[in-house]
């Protein structure tokens, strides 16, 4: 005859009983798994140490721009900001033109991002949740585009731009990076989990065509993955450097081929260079500030499962 130990009820499993042997321990962690973690002392330093080195090549951008050529090269150098920081900002925005280049720079960022969110979202929905022949075999290949360098395309993509007529303007930087393979194994791998395919099938008994599907369905889903990945494209796009200089003059440079033009000379202005890197990074923590508390929702929306 065998016996049975009574079940306890629901009450007695709390956080803060001792685990006993058998299923108590079991329910213990699983009760305190939704509990905060409270970080000691050495949390809260190494947190610190680490915003602190994350800030500080932006604030020796600003200690370099607002001192003279000398005394950045003074050793030691300055700790402290100086009184030339809105001369070095002027001559910086004078030199390279920099009005301009960031004008273009918004357009060609903007662009590239708008249509980098909306071709992947679409090609990611497709490959996450469609059926059709040769699905997993296209996948493979937008994959495998990633091991590509793209030193290799430089010469057949300079010609093909050149034989259109986009040389040297803004259309050869835009359309060459319209859509990406990140993009689109991203939005991918984050329809797959978020998206429940019963969703999808109830919208189309209630008659949903796939458009509104789109519409309703996947892009309200698919927000949160859609505001990390335009925050990288925006910053690759924005940061670019190496085919917006091949491929644009410099009477039409975005803000990186503007940089390189402040530091072309023999004996570059380090000052004045520093001066134009801050005024091109301003742009992008307008950004963050903007849409920071969406972008940080949507890496927090991605690491948590459940």
């Amino acid at each position: 005859m065998t016996t049975t130990s009574p079940i306890k009820p629901a009450a007695d499993l709390t956080p803060d009983r001792p685990p006993t042997p058998g299923s108590g321990g079991r329910a213990r962690l699983v009760l305190g798994a939704g509990r905060q973690l409270e970080g000691g002392p050495f949390t809260y330093a190494a947190l610190v140490v680490v915003g602190l080195g994350s800030i500080f090549p932006l604030y020796w951008t600003l200690v370099a721009a607002s001192h003279d050529q000398q005394r950045v090269l003074d050793s030691p150098p300055p700790l402290l900001p100086g009184g030339r920081l809105w001369s070095n900002l002027q001559a910086a925005w004078d030199q390279a033109n920099l009005g301009r280049a960031i004008v273009n720079s918004v357009v060609v960022a903007g662009c590239i991002t708008a249509a980098t969110l909306f071709f992947c979202t679409l090609a990611g929905y497709a490959f996450a949740k469609m059926r059709f022949r040769g699905r997993g075999f296209l996948m493979t290949a937008v994959i495998a585009t990633l091991t590509i360098p793209p030193q290799l395309s430089v010469v057949p993509l300079f010609m093909m731009m050149s034989d259109i007529g986009w040389g040297g303007k803004l259309e050869s930087v835009i359309f060459p990076t319209l859509v990406g393979a990140f993009g689109v194994f991203f939005m991918r791998q984050y329809l797959l989990e978020a998206l429940p395919h019963e969703l999808i099938e109830a919208a189309k008994v209630d008659g949903a065509t796939n458009l509104r599907i789109v519409w309703s369905v996947v892009l309200p889903v698919a927000r949160p993955a859609m505001m990390v990945l335009g925050m990288l494209t925006f910053v690759q796009a924005w940061n670019d450097f190496f085919w917006p200089f091949l491929a644009l003059n410099q009477q039409n440079p975005t803000i990186q081929v503007a940089l390189g033009q402040l530091s072309a000379s023999y004996t570059p202005d380090q000052s004045i260079v520093m001066a134009g890197a801050l005024i091109s990074t301003l742009p992008l923590l307008l950004v963050f500030v903007i849409f920071g508390k969406q972008i940080v929702g949507g890496i927090m929306s991605g690491a948590v499962k459940g």
